[in-house]
């Protein structure tokens, strides 16, 4: 069963203190939008403070956003509403089954509506060819960034050939309430892999 949100410790662009000298390119919506990508991570790993750092950035250059979910997991949305997101502004989609996210995926992604799409598929299995297609070419026509939240290990593959990018997530506590949250590219087929990009944030109330 996978975990609900109040089960899913993580922390949000509102703790967000510093960003530690990130590598180009810069962890920023546009600079990854127009592709079909991956952000993966193990346990704790502060995926979803990334993913809402893009989030935060696609609103605030007034790009609209679809999160997209299974119906048993979603993210705490007085966190990310702390953290600056304009949950008003954010379309939420929830969904019985993976299959399904897919097909909502594709819907919105087919509006040309949205800057960024980020799908919610927790510990997924491989992403059908047909759908990485469709995907990926939506995703370059209409210069979104689509982005795939998977709960994997690092040594594990990504969900597809045609995954642009991939990131791995790794968060490490300093001390006095504040973690080092990286994101460290294994693949990135346009730029090269091996950048990586770290943000200093505190935690939420919860983590404290």
């Amino acid at each position: 069963m996978r975990k609900t949100a109040l089960e899913r410790p993580d922390l949000f662009p509102a703790w967000r203190l510093r960003t530690a000298a990130p590598a180009e390119p810069a962890w920023e919506s546009a600079a990854l939008g127009g592709c079909l990508a991956e952000l993966s991570g193990a346990g704790a790993a502060a995926i979803l403070t990334l993913a809402f750092a893009l989030v935060l950035d696609a609103q605030r250059q007034g790009e609209p956003v679809a999160w997209v979910s299974q119906a048993d997991s979603t993210f705490f949305p007085p966190d990310a509403g702390d953290g600056g997101v304009d949950l008003d502004a954010l379309a939420v989609v929830r969904v019985p089954r993976v299959p399904q996210l897919f097909r909502a995926a594709d819907h919105l992604a087919r509006s040309g509506a949205f800057g960024l799409l980020v799908l919610d598929l927790g510990p997924c299995a491989p992403m059908p060819m047909p759908v990485q297609t469709r995907l990926a070419g939506l995703a370059t026509r209409h210069g979104t960034l689509i982005l795939c939240l998977t709960e994997k290990r690092e040594k594990e593959p990504s969900l597809g050939s045609l995954i642009s990018l991939r990131g791995e997530v790794a968060r490490e506590h300093r001390g006095d309430n504040r973690f080092a949250c990286a994101v460290r590219a294994l693949k990135d087929k346009r730029r090269g892999p091996g950048w990586a990009h770290t943000e200093l944030c505190r935690g939420p109330h919860g983590l404290r």
